[in-house]
């Protein structure tokens, strides 16, 4: 009699078992279609919010409005949709019960197996809640989730930005400006990471003094600080002075310097962090990790950018016939790079610049005119999208970030700071160039320069890339509100420093003064012109003319055929606007008739003298010629004579 009853408990408990199953099945699926809803919400928010800032963009265009600039805008539209899901939203909470306790030895681990009534559970960890919203965890997990992974900003968000800084650069006045512009990006950053560093250690310690600060915050934070708010992004003020055509000078200077600084920042930042002193004291200086660390810095800049130039160098498609698919490689390859550098353990915003460089100066020789002109529209956009879409999230993180620590003191002492390192990197590097520039900085130009120096989204996605620590979450707040203040009072402010430090505008698009190339750059151009573009483009004189009559064999297999038909027509169509003509010509078509009455031949015909003989074609006439650019309008060439001062 038992055992029946017995069998039919059984039975009774496996149906609750089974239904329970079901249950727990639809109730997770339940709240997997909820999560891809508020997913599908936060993108859709986004989305929104680049489609308001382009739409205002071109309402400003429309009315010429200079005071405030895209980047700007879009952090404002940030800052407006943060506040409304901070404290728009009412919170629920499910939790009413105290969350039990626990210690663990070894802090918490991002993983968690847990056994619930014989079945086994995964839990990940989403991070740390701030004890006084322990109950609003359903809020918490939504702001969680418009909180991007830093890791999306590197290796999605970055690279674009980067690449399009080095494939769209000004060529000829960035290397005739490279030796004052690497000072500036490489000591110039350096000097002021360690300028910072110090002064915001004598705020740390004032607010250990006065009571101020409540954890720790070592030297080494203050430096990685140092190094992080050094990585200027002027792309307010770069883009008013190409709308104004401003000095070409003081434009190559501030985008080379900025494009430059920004991989030197973020290899310093990597160099502080590996400073690891032996011993039990880890946060004391010892000459041996000092040293190592400086080691590191060399290693890491010199290894991405020799894997940079590599691969930019090897990008050499050969489907002509098929302009999609050599876009789709060349874009593909490029976005590689930046993987392959962080994969190998070196740094891929160093590696990705230099593979722009690379490209624009080779590999864009040898596509098809349709792929150039697709691969400059898509970097282009995909730039636009990126860097908007960071000052967008930059708003939003001010009211959506959970761990920021808002400290006065350090604040205040940080924007002394960064004033006082701009500086101490502007002014005495300037006095020292100048005394070897033929064409000298002015100093209404510095003045500039000093003012100009905007932080923007490197500083930002360096300082969110660890938030895991009390000095890097103060780190990370007072860099953000660093980057708001710069780009809305010193973007504004670029028109009217521009008119009262009376910095000439071409509005003509012309430069008055001839520029000057350094020995060095020579030497690289000639170098680059008679041996590297022939090898890796299909443009140059072909090696067979300039490598001597015994490699002959050597310099034919090197040298596409293409280079004989495109001989001394390199194609260049990115630079900016340098003359250096002394007499006026006016060209129609493919003839050029100059002031003194003699006519030429177009571009083809340049080695021909006005006598009829044909003229030696020397590297340094070759130089003269590519570094020439005329102001082209419907096949008319208009050459204007300009002054040369010395």
């Amino acid at each position: 009699m038992l055992f029946p009853i017995l069998i039919l408990l059984i039975n009774q408990a496996s149906k609750m078992n089974a239904e329970d199953g079901v249950m727990e099945e639809l109730a997770s699926e339940k709240e997997a279609e909820e999560s891809h809803r508020q997913d599908s919400v936060n993108l859709l928010t986004f989305i929104l919010l680049l489609t308001l800032t382009i739409l205002t963009i071109w309402l400003f265009k429309h009315r010429r409005v200079r005071f405030l600039h895209e980047t700007g805008l879009a952090m404002i539209y940030g800052l407006l949709v943060g506040v409304i899901l901070r404290y728009g939203i009412p919170a629920t909470s499910y939790h009413k019960r105290t969350p039990p306790s626990c210690s663990l030895e070894e802090g918490p681990v991002s993983t968690l197996l847990l056994n619930v009534s014989g079945k086994f559970f995964e839990y990940t960890l989403k991070g740390e809640i701030n004890s006084r919203e322990i109950h609003n965890v359903e809020q918490n997990d939504m702001l969680r989730k418009v909180t991007f992974d830093p890791e999306v900003f590197f290796n999605i968000l970055l690279p674009p930005i980067i690449f399009h800084a080095g494939y769209s650069l000004k060529k000829r006045h960035f290397f005739r400006n490279l030796g004052s512009i690497i000072t500036y990006a490489f000591l110039g950053t350096a000097i002021s990471c360690f300028v910072i560093g110090n002064l915001m250690y004598g705020v740390v310690k004032l607010m250990q003094f006065i009571g101020q600060l409540t954890n720790k915050f070592y030297y080494t934070d203050c430096l990685f600080f140092g190094a992080i708010v050094s990585a200027t992004d002027p792309v307010t003020v770069l883009a008013i002075f190409n709308e104004l055509h401003a000095d070409v000078d003081l434009y190559a200077l501030l985008f080379g310097e900025s494009v430059m600084n920004d991989a030197v920042a973020i290899v310093l930042s990597s160099s502080i962090v590996a400073y690891q002193p032996a011993g039990a004291s880890t946060h004391t200086f010892d000459a041996t990790a000092f040293f190592k660390s400086v080691g590191v810095f060399l290693g890491i800049f010199s290894g991405s950018f020799a894997m940079g130039a590599i691969t930019g160098v090897v990008t050499f498609t050969k489907l002509h016939c098929f302009p999609l698919l050599e876009t789709a490689l060349f874009f593909l390859m490029s976005w590689s790079t930046f993987l392959l550098a962080e994969a190998c353990g070196f740094t891929g915003v160093v590696a990705v610049l230099f593979c722009g460089i690379t490209q624009a100066h080779y590999t864009y020789n040898n596509l098809s005119e349709e792929s150039t002109k697709r691969t400059k529209q898509l970097f282009e956009v995909l730039h636009f999208l990126a860097e908007n879409f960071i000052f967008s999230y930059m708003g939003l993180a001010l009211f959506t970030f959970q761990n920021h620590v808002f400290s006065p003191i350090f604040i205040a002492g940080a924007f002394l700071a960064i004033f006082i390192g701009r500086a101490s990197n502007i002014y005495p590097l300037s006095f020292l160039l100048n005394l070897g520039r033929r064409h000298k900085i002015r100093g209404n130009l510095q003045h500039m320069m000093m003012f100009a120096g905007l932080r923007g989204a490197m500083a930002f996605a360096l300082a969110i890339r660890d938030t895991a620590t009390y000095a890097r979450q103060m780190t990370f707040t007072t860099t953000l509100l660093i980057v708001f203040f710069t780009v809305w009072v010193f973007g504004g402010g670029t028109t009217p420093m521009l008119s009262w430090l009376h910095i000439r505008c071409e509005h003509d698009g012309f430069s008055k003064t001839k520029q000057e190339s350094a020995w060095l750059f020579r030497l690289w151009y000639t170098f680059d012109h008679n041996y590297l573009k022939p090898m890796l483009t299909h443009s140059g004189p072909p090696l067979t003319t300039t490598l001597p009559s015994c490699c002959g064999p050597l310099a034919r297999c090197l040298t596409s055929p293409q280079a004989y038909e495109n001989h001394e027509q390199l194609r260049d169509d990115d630079s900016d606007l340098i003359l250096n003509d002394g007499d006026l010509a006016l060209t129609y078509d493919d003839m050029a008739i100059r002031a003194k009455g003699a006519s030429s031949g177009g571009a083809d015909a340049g080695g021909w003298g006005v006598n009829g003989k044909r003229s030696s074609s020397t590297s340094e006439e070759a130089l003269e010629r590519e570094m020439d650019q005329e102001f082209l309008s419907r096949s008319t060439r208009l050459v204007f004579p300009i002054e040369d001062h010395a």
